[in-house]
């Protein structure tokens, strides 16, 4: 009986070692959550990357990832056995001194078959470094995660099929490129997380504007009060040892050049939403920056009766003349059953310069547009610093909430916002700016908080009706 009792406590005593050995089973549970983690994790796309700063917890979720696949227990994902797949990092000194340390603490001694170095001792992983960790899957078979550093150069990334690559940091654009043919054999996945230190590389264009519109691209930032675990007090003596341009990269994550982001408080994940079915009541007007040669962008506003404004659709179209943009701009305001006015004309903002006319043409275009039956007004404001600070004070979120939101569909307003830059000079770049141009004049049109008219009732109409009618006799 004694002997009984010794073997089930010794069991006891290794099942307590593994589970303090077993960092995976504790990530990310408990009464703190990290939530952006968790949302990583759960993500079906692709080509993931967090963007973010330092101490954001990144770094813990690639490796986590990384472990999850490898050994065969994602708990959102369909795990298979017999995966190969590679973490990358810049140098082989970074991959020791992280990616290297973070695998190697959320896998469990006896998970390991082997370790193959590629210097130092394979009792003592975690003081040199690591060419391949051989795991033991829960799904049978065995696992590889293999280890490789940028500075190898690209032929070193040649030839394997793989399951998934973690990018540990950005990667230079060949070393991604090689590494995107790696995992297509096997429908791989390619995920990355880094802190956006190197201006407005190749990587803010393919995955940050997805300028291909990869469906598979999936993106967030991920700044330090995101992570539960890192205390404000640690958070204010950060800010404080950084300038601005600093702070958006090392703090939030995001991609800055050393003049800066004009919108630096637009968030996709808060400012962007599905679109709905937005009420007659709330259709406002059309803004139009025009452009021949150069983009047309075209947008719907709505405003609810809080005074929160609506970009619900959008037409963004180069190289076609005014008939071609009238009809598609008729065809988008039937779509959405657009207010016209008493003649059954559509109404809308226009840039001044539209009112020109030119050699080249005997019309301007606003008189073209106004043929078309689209009655533009091209008396807007456009003064450009009161109406960026405009455009912010929409943006900023008060209580939680701002006063801007953009419908999912309005893509190039999106693109153009996240990549609007501030230029050498005092203003921003002439470039990708024709969203944000007739988003100004739209602002600058109508008060802050201004909502649209309530459509008052029988009874308000014939209570106003009497009150005109008492005022009347007491005057009379």
């Amino acid at each position: 009986m004694n002997e009984i009792i010794e073997k089930i406590l010794a069991i006891e005593r290794e099942q307590e070692r593994r589970r303090g050995a077993d960092a995976l089973a504790s990530y990310n549970t408990g009464k703190l959550r990290h939530k952006k983690q968790l949302a990583f994790h759960k993500c079906k796309k692709r080509n993931r990357w967090v963007f973010g700063g330092n101490r954001s917890g990144k770094t813990e979720c690639g490796a986590a990832e990384a472990v999850y696949i490898a050994r065969g227990i994602h708990p959102y994902r369909k795990n298979r056995k017999d995966v190969f797949g590679w973490v990358v990092s810049l140098t082989a000194q970074v991959q020791r001194d992280v990616a290297q340390k973070k695998i190697l603490h959320y896998l469990r001694p006896d998970w390991i078959a082997d370790i193959v170095m590629q210097s130092g001792r394979k009792d003592s992983p975690e003081t040199g470094v690591i060419d391949q960790i051989v795991i033991k899957n829960a799904l049978g078979g065995t696992s590889v995660i293999g280890f490789k550093s940028c500075d190898q150069g690209r032929e070193k990334f040649q030839g394997s099929s793989l399951d998934f690559v973690w990018f540990d940091e950005e990667p230079p654009k060949d070393v991604y490129e090689e590494c995107l043919m790696r995992v297509v054999d096997r429908k791989g996945d390619i995920f990355g997380t880094m802190t956006p230190l190197k201006g407005l590389t190749f990587l803010y264009e393919e995955i940050y504007l997805n300028k291909k519109n990869n469906p598979e691209i999936w993106y967030e930032f991920m700044e330090w009060s995101d992570n539960p675990y890192l205390s404000k007090k640690e958070i204010a003596l950060l800010e404080r040892t950084m300038d601005e341009t600093t702070l958006q990269s090392r703090r939030y994550g995001r991609f800055c050049t050393r003049e800066g982001l004009v919108y630096p408080e637009f968030d996709e994940s808060v400012h962007v939403i599905p679109p709905f079915s937005v009420p007659a009541e709330w259709q406002d007007t059309i803004s139009i920056d025009p452009g021949l040669h150069n983009p047309l962008s075209a947008h719907w506003y709505a405003v609810d009766f809080d005074g929160n404004v609506y970009v619900v659709a959008e037409h963004y179209a180069a190289g076609r003349d005014v008939d071609y943009h009238a009809e598609e701009i008729r065809r988008i305001s039937a779509a959405l059953g657009w207010k016209t006015d008493g003649r059954g004309r559509l109404c809308a903002l226009i840039d001044s310069a539209a009112g020109q006319r030119t050699l080249a043409s005997a019309k301007s275009v606003s008189e073209l547009f106004y043929e078309r039956g689209i009655l533009v007004n091209p008396r807007v404001n456009k003064d450009l610093f009161s109406g960026v600070a405009q455009v912010k004070s929409y943006l900023n979120r008060k209580n939680g909430l701002p006063d801007l939101y953009i419908f999912s569909c309005c893509t190039q307003m999106i693109r153009e916002i996240k990549g609007y830059f501030w230029g050498k000079g005092e203003s921003p770049e002439k470039k990708d700016d024709h969203a944000m141009d007739e988003l100004r004049y739209y602002l600058m049109t109508r008060p802050k908080n201004a909502a649209p008219p309530r459509e008052e009732s029988v009874i308000a109409r014939d209570k106003r009706r009497r009150i005109r009618q008492l005022g009347r006799r007491r005057h009379g």
